[in-house]
């Protein structure tokens, strides 16, 4: 009896217990929600910058505050400053368009005309069979999104001003957590690891996929977003067309997506200077897109995520878009790590399911 209520008292403290550590770190996490960028951002980049800063530790050993205080200025320099940078050029153009499109200088609805005068009669008449000859509809509907794209940016940029004192909090967070994960990275990992309660060899082949899938999202698709970016803002720039910084920022996120890419835009741009006579633009500019900024993902995306970790196209599609509609623009990288920690997960799962299949019976 006595040994009865002894398990009876034991397996209620053990759920008691369990039932505490869930509402605390349930609450641990409400209380960081409000910076959860700075603090998810703090990690990524320590993450991705760990091995610079092992690099710097070899050659100071016992030194590892200094290590993470110049790893963390070179992320300062290499990184931070110049995407603030273009964050800036952005809102500023974003702000351009906008205005020119409120005062009718930028007319997306000239453009549809001379397009559409400029096709072969056979096409219009598919169009018109199609229901795709209402002209109006289409040029309302593209002019209202152009306008709400730019002023959405424009807004954007206004509110990080009139927010200052958040934005620089929440920077300052990031980089006062970016340090410390740098400086304590390891010891903390392993503390994780030890208090997850699972088998070794399954906490170790989820950790490994997590880290690889990180740096294959960020190092790969971001550098190959970044690249496909600068090159469309580049052409642009060189056929002389307005805004080079917010096409080229609106490639690079485009490119962040699977079988759509940062062709969505160069090619209508293209078919509109094809359209209006402007014959050697419109082909610089196919050429240029399908062999440079074409290949730039067909041959670094390999050689930078590696075709060992890289998940199919459609459900990295499906994940970034998922990911960016519920955590914004954070998304682009919680999504595809979710799916696939969700795919590493399932596979273990079937591993460990046909082992035990084929494991002979106990005589």
């Amino acid at each position: 009896m006595k040994l009865s209520k002894i398990a009876l008292s034991s397996a209620l403290e053990d759920k008691t217990f369990l039932l505490l550590l869930l509402l605390v770190s349930l609450a641990f996490l409400w209380v960081l929600w409000p910076f959860y960028g700075a603090v998810f951002w703090g990690a990524i980049l320590a993450l991705m910058f760990s091995p610079l800063f092992l690099r710097l530790l070899k050659k100071m050993p016992k030194k590892r505050t200094l290590a993470a205080l110049l790893t963390v200025s070179i992320i300062l320099v290499l990184v931070i400053l110049p995407v603030g940078f273009i964050s800036a050029l952005l809102a500023q153009e974003a702000a351009s368009v906008y205005q020119r499109v409120e005062s009718g200088e930028l007319s997306v609805s000239r453009y549809f005309q001379q397009v559409f005068d400029a096709l072969p009669a056979w096409i219009t008449g598919l169009l018109e069979r199609s229901g795709l000859n209402n002209l109006g509809l289409i040029q309302a509907r593209v002019s209202d999104s152009l306008a709400k794209g730019s002023q959405f940016i424009a807004t954007q940029a206004l509110g990080i001003g009139q927010n200052a004192f958040d934005f620089f909090v929440s920077f300052f967070i990031m980089l006062y957590l970016l340090f410390f994960f740098l400086r304590d990275g390891a010891a903390l990992s392993r503390r994780i690891r030890e208090a997850i309660p699972m088998e070794a060899d399954i906490k170790r082949n989820l950790f490994s996929k997590f880290t690889t899938v990180i740096r294959a999202t960020v190092k790969g698709n971001i550098a190959v977003a970044m690249l496909q970016g600068a090159l469309g803002g580049l052409i642009f720039w060189f056929l002389g067309i307005h805004a080079p910084v917010l096409w080229g920022t609106l490639m690079a996120f485009l490119s962040l997506l699977p079988a759509v890419g940062a062709a969505l835009v160069w090619i209508p741009v293209a078919i509109y200077f094809l359209a209006i006579g402007a014959i050697w633009q419109g082909v610089v500019l196919i050429a240029f897109g399908v062999l440079v900024i074409g290949l730039v993902d067909n041959i670094l995306r390999p050689v930078l995520v590696g075709k060992d970790t890289k998940m199919p196209d459609y459900v990295v599609l499906v994940s970034t878009i998922g990911g960016m509609s519920l955590f914004g623009l954070n998304g682009f990288v919680i999504g595809p790590v979710i799916a696939a920690m969700f795919m590493a997960a399932w596979d273990i799962f079937a591993k460990a399911r046909q082992a035990e299949a084929v494991e002979p019976p106990l005589a």
